[in-house]
């Protein structure tokens, strides 16, 4: 398990993001019954076997009525997307059952609690696997049906949900922690910043502002490789850094433009005179300038979903104009189609 799916199964042992997971992302007013004041997680010690042995997953309970319903959170990182899914959570809860059942702990009725599976995936490709066991079991003669065993997890594809606009819109640290995830530009970043530092601003959340922070001393490399995230102490330092940077980028780009621009209109005026020339490489510098920096953008959008620019598609970007640059931006394609974009 690497630095940052370490990182990320500490945020979600604190109550709080477990709580904005269930308030933000459950659908049906079953949510409102909940205690979620009683939310409590399960040590890793509690289960034995095998149950635990995947690090990166996290098991909570919490009180339905007068009974407890089991969240069982699998955390996915893997650039691949698990056909099997399904059952690998099977068999999960099935370990889970059999600790239940040998520690006595059933309802008074003597019957097992509810399980609900839940898959957290922010890889950069959409989930295409199937999230039922239905869909994995060659279909049956009609009588055997009632025998086979059925079961579905919840799918939370970060990148998914923020395409189509699906996470919630009010104050909630996991769409937060999802924004900060999927951001493809440095203002994304400091907009998601700015509602964590609203958010997190209690003493009572000491523990949870210093658990983002230890998530992005391992995640900012690959969101912003420019600043030292290494060495930023808290948040509001974080996002302090990342506007300086944001703005140390702005200014590159005008420099680049406006050098560019005197350029062409040195050149344009020893062709038709110094008078024309000005006017053109203000001209110039002004629309340089403005391409360059939607140029950037865009390849920093890029280096986050294919690792590097690949060769083609940079030679691509060079000979875009600024308006076919700016449309690719508002575009946020998926890996696989931004091959045919820039073809």
């Amino acid at each position: 398990m690497g630095e940052h799916d370490t990182a990320y199964k500490f945020l979600f042992s604190h109550r709080a993001l477990m709580r904005d997971l269930l308030l933000g992302f459950m659908e049906g007013d079953w949510v409102r019954e909940l205690d979620l004041d009683s939310l409590e997680k399960v040590s890793d010690g509690y289960a034995t076997g095998d149950l635990l042995s995947r690090h990166n997953d996290a098991l909570w309970r919490v009180r339905w009525k007068r009974e407890w319903i089991y969240l069982y959170l699998m955390l996915e990182f893997q650039s691949t997307v698990e056909r099997f899914m399904p059952v690998r959570i099977l068999t999960y809860i099935g370990l889970l059952y059999q600790d239940l059942i040998r520690r006595k702990e059933l309802s008074q009725d003597r019957r097992l609690p509810p399980v609900l599976p839940i898959v957290l995936y922010n890889g950069k490709g959409r989930w295409r696997a199937p999230v039922a066991l239905d869909n994995l079991i060659q279909p049956p003669p009609h009588a055997v049906l009632p025998y086979l065993p059925r079961l579905q997890f919840l799918l939370l594809d970060e990148g998914a949900l923020l395409h189509e606009g699906a996470l919630p819109g009010q104050r909630n640290l996991v769409a937060a922690i999802f924004r900060l995830e999927q951001s493809q530009a440095p203002e994304d970043l400091s907009r998601a910043f700015s509602h964590l530092l609203e958010w997190l601003k209690g003493p009572e959340q000491s523990e949870l502002r210093q658990a983002i922070l230890e998530w992005l001393h391992r995640r900012g490399p690959s969101l912003a490789p420019e600043i030292s995230w290494r060495e930023v102490r808290n948040l509001q330092e974080a996002n302090t850094m990342l506007e300086e940077r944001i703005q140390e980028w702005k200014a590159q780009f005008r420099r680049e433009g406006l050098t560019k621009g005197r350029e062409e209109g040195r050149e344009i005026g020893l062709e038709e005179g110094r008078e024309e020339g000005r006017k053109e490489g203000r001209k110039e510098g002004r629309e340089e300038g403005s391409t360059a920096e939607a140029r950037n953008i865009l390849r920093r959008q890029l280096a986050r979903r294919f690792g590097t620019v690949p060769e083609h598609i940079d030679v691509k970007l060079n000979g875009a104009s600024r308006e076919q640059l700016e449309d690719w931006i508002d575009r946020p394609y998926e890996v696989e189609e931004l091959e045919d974009v820039f073809r």
